[in-house]
């Protein structure tokens, strides 16, 4: 050895605590194949691994007579060698390099390396640092992926090297660095101001663009004038933007920006450029379960309802129909520019049924379908086209019977006439009990009101008297009434008694009859017949006398001739 390189050994151990742990520096003074030979001042030299020295790409960057920093493990270590050891004084340069940047407030480089709960994790230089998520950015932000894989600059704020614990900011030094330009924009800033800024990060609500300074807020909504569901639809990370100011708080230092107000509102003057009940092509942009919405041109969107998706389905699921980004032909139902709404209409570019059907159908045609469905109040027969005609209730049978309801099942292919059509109700009704003939009503029909009618009794109750007026009519009259009159009919099943219809109720399809009515009707005929009689043989009478005195003038004229 040289008694320069010994004199370098001399000068450089003589300050060297040699306790355990300690960070001492030693002098190389020889690499081997797999070793390198460290001189720390001490009995005996150190070796230490010739890896521990290589660098990230994996060179050895050491020749003889270079310094080189090592931590202390064992003066002694039994077998007469000193055990040093290069990667724990590496970590200990940091963890001093950490602690200086911390009293001395200055900024520290790591590599954020990824994710965890509360914010991400950072690398410096083998020591594992915490980076808080409202620490990242200057606005903070929930999604800070955009930052992994980065080298950036930090501030410490925290330090534990005993827990190893160690929290930085970036915000810090992005607003240490920007405070200058920050303040000297923010007295530039205006409304209505377009000024050129980058994208940040992207978020579920919008995008935070950077202008040079200080961050401004792009809405998702002030994105586009077209529906986008995340703003990576339209833009990117890092991506350069011309950017209009639509909002500027100066005490709260916010700034709203938009791009679609760089553009015409597609909105101005559309009535004029979408007239009603014209068709037009359009993109399916959105699916919900009360309809889907569809882009006729770039920004503007109309709803076509569920309603107005099928003529005869009115809860069909958009989905059923069409899906996302399809080309389907709408037609323009309604347009309010000042609310921004469009109506659409699917269904009205095909036929409707309900016309179709009025067209080829009359009152009193003849139908036949099967039945769809049975309800409290009527049944519902499946026509020509999908539509529906309903049955309702009273037009199932003459006799409104529950047996009648009960004897129709779901399926079932059945006749009827049509009552009524009404298209643009889309409704049609229709009777099954009209095919047939109502005994009830054509006997009405021939023996109104105070018709004298021979009935036979069927039974009878101590209020009533059932009897038959024909084989399929039925009628009654109250045993008050019976008893009452000066009828000798005996109550037996079987036996005729003559009675006057005394009322009607269709409703209810009864006739009730009377006895006393008929006694009054005959009582009445009587005293008629006998004015009619007192009158004749007065007329008789008066024609009588005065022939006589006639004939005894005549003699008297003859006399005095």
């Amino acid at each position: 050895m040289s008694a320069s390189f010994e004199q370098l050994l001399d000068e450089n151990l003589s300050t060297v605590i040699m306790k355990q742990g300690s960070l001492v520096t030693g002098i190389v003074i020889d690499i081997l194949d797999n070793h390198v030979v460290v001189h720390v001042g001490l009995k005996s030299e150190a070796v230490v691994l010739k890896s521990e020295f290589l660098n990230e790409s994996g060179e050895l960057e050491l020749e003889l007579g270079d310094e080189v920093q090592l931590t202390l493990e064992a003066i002694e270590d039994g077998h007469g060698n000193t055990r040093v050891s290069r990667e724990k004084a590496i970590k200990q340069e940091v963890w001093k390099r950490i602690e200086d940047c911390m009293t001395q407030d200055e900024v520290l480089k790591g590599l954020i390396t990824g994710s965890v709960k509360g914010g991400m994790t950072v690398d410096v230089q083998g020591i594992k640092a915490f980076l808080p998520g409202s620490l990242a950015e200057v606005i903070p932000t929930k999604d800070l992926e955009h930052l992994v894989g980065g080298y950036e600059e930090f501030k410490v704020i925290k330090l534990d090297k005993d827990k190893n614990n160690v929290v930085l900011s970036r915000k810090a030094v992005l607003q240490e660095a920007n405070s200058e330009e920050r303040e000297k924009l923010l007295s530039t800033l205006a409304e209505g101001q377009v000024i050129n800024g980058i994208v940040k990060n992207l978020t579920d609500y919008g995008a935070f663009v950077d202008l040079g300074g200080i961050d401004g807020l792009l809405h998702i909504t002030d994105i586009s004038w077209s529906r986008i569901n995340h703003p990576s639809e339209s833009i990117r990370i890092g991506e350069k933007l011309d950017v209009k100011i639509i909002k500027y708080d100066q005490e709260q230092k916010k700034v709203s920006l938009g791009m679609k107000q760089l553009i015409e509102d597609p909105w101005v003057g559309i009535e004029s450029k979408f007239p009603l009940n014209t068709s037009v092509m359009a993109k399916v942009t959105n699916l919900t379960d009360y309809g889907f919405f569809a882009e006729i041109e770039q920004g503007v969107e109309g709803l076509v309802h569920v309603s107005e998706i099928d003529w005869t389905n009115k809860n069909i699921h958009p989905s059923k129909v069409v899906q996302l980004k399809d080309q389907v032909e709408v037609m323009i139902l309604e347009v309010d520019e000042e609310k921004r709404r469009i109506s659409l209409g699917l269904k009205q570019l095909s036929e409707n049924p309900w016309q179709v059907f009025e067209h080829t159908h009359k009152e009193g045609d003849r139908v036949s379908g099967a039945i769809k469905s049975i309800t409290d109040f009527g049944v519902f027969i499946e026509l020509n086209g999908g539509i529906d005609g309903l049955v309702h209730l009273s037009d199932i049978s003459w006799d409104e019977s529950e047996e009648s309801v009960r004897s129709l099942n779901k399926g079932d292919t059945v006749e009827a006439l049509v009552l009524s059509i009404e298209a643009d109700r889309e409704r049609i009704s229709l009777g099954m009990k009209q095919l047939i003939s109502d005994a009830f009503g054509d006997y009405v029909e021939a023996n109104r009101k105070g018709s004298r009618v021979t009935a036979k009794i069927l039974s009878h109750t101590e209020e009533r008297v059932d009897l038959a007026l024909s084989d399929d009519v039925r009628g009654y009259l109250s045993m008050k009434d019976y008893t009452n009159s000066m009828s000798d009919t005996p109550l037996e099943e079987g036996a005729e008694i003559e009675v006057v219809i005394a009322n009607v109720n269709m409703r209810d399809r009864e006739i009730i009859l009377s006895l006393r009515a008929l006694e009054k009707q005959e009582e009445k005929s009587a005293l008629k017949d006998n004015a009619i009689k007192n009158k004749e043989i007065e007329e008789a009478t008066k024609s009588n006398i005065g022939d006589l005195i006639k004939a005894e003038m005549k003699d008297s004229d003859k006399d005095n001739e």
